[in-house]
């Protein structure tokens, strides 16, 4: 069968509206990997805000992936205007799906969704994906039925990293795969894996909380590379997990599988789960850059947000990285309900300790993101704008952290006093770190 893919050109929330093009659509790319082990013929389409509509009649079976809760309008807008053959399966999946799915099926519009993790369930999906009857019975599949009630879809388990193909790199661009100036700003040649799926801690601003985290092998991370660097030149990748550094010894098994590789790369982390050994052992294995949520310097803040870090292993992360020789990158988030000029200044005295040891650093602005607790709980929060909320507008698309300005919590007086914070905050940010342009 013909299959093909839809997906947003740019699936990074922090970049969405910028032009930039961002790390390859994973999810997409092992489902693409899937459908060929079962010899079908695959295409990726890309899609941008200036997107009308796709000619997708030599389609037998489309899957549009929505990443997140910010495209599901404009994937929603396009398939409204798209033409398909008359008995072309259109399903919908990803992130935003899997949170809302029924709400997803009638708005998009769509008869059927791929709720959860898909690898194992796409092939008997494409198989009967022009039997309605059968499409009906297959776990993780949901659908409406003629009468337009949701049925959910039995759950099905997950496929082990270990199970799948490598991602389908060879259905993207090169310049999609390989990137300059990406790499912890240098101009190395660079691509990006995916090493690890989920993270089990709890932020509660973040929609992945809480699932359960699974790892490549050290031995099948270093096949992947190799592989990688023999279809095309690199010099080093970036590791785009979720959370990559939480099981240690997972972490240290791949590290010493790809050190005889000379890569070099980098990760995100928290700064609870690092210990010195371990960064030791990551340098010698090629990691230039760790980036770090740090998020805010206020403790009492750092707990409102679920984070359960302190100041104190903040500083040691990044002492500890430094004293290695790998750099960091830290991530704050300004805006959290309860944020003030006070919190707000304990974060600018927490990077005071750490002058000359952040070497890059990114300012976003707090926004309520579907599926995170603070979300789902607007009005604990005193959230303004979900889709909960009786002046609901229908607009998923503000829902990025890319400039976004908007007012998400309390009244005028607090939005002010918000403000006047952040600016203080950006402008001390932009002083120290020029290329850091807050958002």
């Amino acid at each position: 069968m013909n299959v093909t893919f839809v997906y947003p050109e740019v699936p990074d929330l922090g970049r969405l509206g910028s032009g930039r093009k961002e790390f390859p659509p994973f999810g997409v790319l092992y489902l693409a990997a899937v459908a060929e082990e079962y010899g079908h013929t695959v295409e990726l389409i890309p899609v941008r805000e200036d997107t009308k509509s796709l000619d997708l009649t030599a389609s037998d079976f489309v899957g549009y992936s929505v990443a997140s809760s910010a495209t599901f309008s404009l994937l929603s807008r396009i398939h409204r205007r798209s033409t398909y053959q008359d008995r072309a399966a259109v399903l919908i999946g990803g992130v935003h799906v899997n949170l809302y799915p029924e709400q997803s099926l009638r708005e998009f519009p769509a008869a059927f969704a791929g709720v959860g993790p898909f690898e194992k369930s796409l092939e008997g999906t494409i198989q009967a994906a022009q039997d309605r009857r059968q499409l009906a019975a297959l776990p993780n599949v949901a659908h409406l039925d003629s009468a337009g009630r949701y049925h959910a879809g039995q759950p099905a388990g997950e496929a082990s990293m270990a199970e799948l193909p490598f991602p389908a790199r060879h259905l993207l661009s090169d310049d999609r795969v390989v990137m300059t100036d990406r790499l912890a700003g240098t101009d190395l040649r660079m691509a990006h894996v995916l090493f690890s799926r989920g993270c089990p801690f709890k932020c509660k601003y973040c929609a992945v909380a809480g699932s359960q985290i699974h790892y490549q092998s050290g031995a099948r991370a270093r096949e992947e590379l190799v592989d990688l660097s023999r279809r095309t030149a690199i010099d080093g990748f970036a590791i785009v997990d979720d959370n990559f550094i939480v099981n240690r010894h997972r972490v240290a098994d791949i590290a010493r599988e790809i050190e005889p590789l000379g890569l070099r790369w980098s990760a995100l982390s928290r700064v609870d789960t690092v210990r010195r050994d371990l960064l030791g052992i990551l340098a010698d294995s090629g990691c230039i850059e760790l980036k770090f949520g740090i998020e805010s310097g206020s403790e009492p803040l750092l707990r409102a947000m679920g984070k359960r870090t302190t100041k104190e292993q903040i500083t040691n992360a990044v002492r500890w990285a430094s004293a290695v020789g790998i750099g960091v990158k830290a991530f704050l988030i300004h805006g959290f309900p309860g944020e003030s000029a006070t919190t707000t200044r304990e974060t600018i005295r927490l990077l005071d300790t750490l002058e000359g040891r952040i070497d890059r650093l990114s300012l976003f602005r707090f926004v309520p993101l579907p599926g995170t607790e603070v979300y789902e709980r607007w009005k604990d929060y005193d959230i303004h704008g979900t889709h909960y909320a009786p002046d609901w507008d229908g607009d998923w698309s503000k829902f990025h952290i890319h400039h976004n300005h908007r007012q998400w919590w309390g009244g005028p007086k607090e939005f002010s006093d918000l403000e006047s914070a952040y600016l203080e905050l950006a402008a001390y940010v932009s002083e120290r770190w020029p290329d850091a342009a807050p958002e």
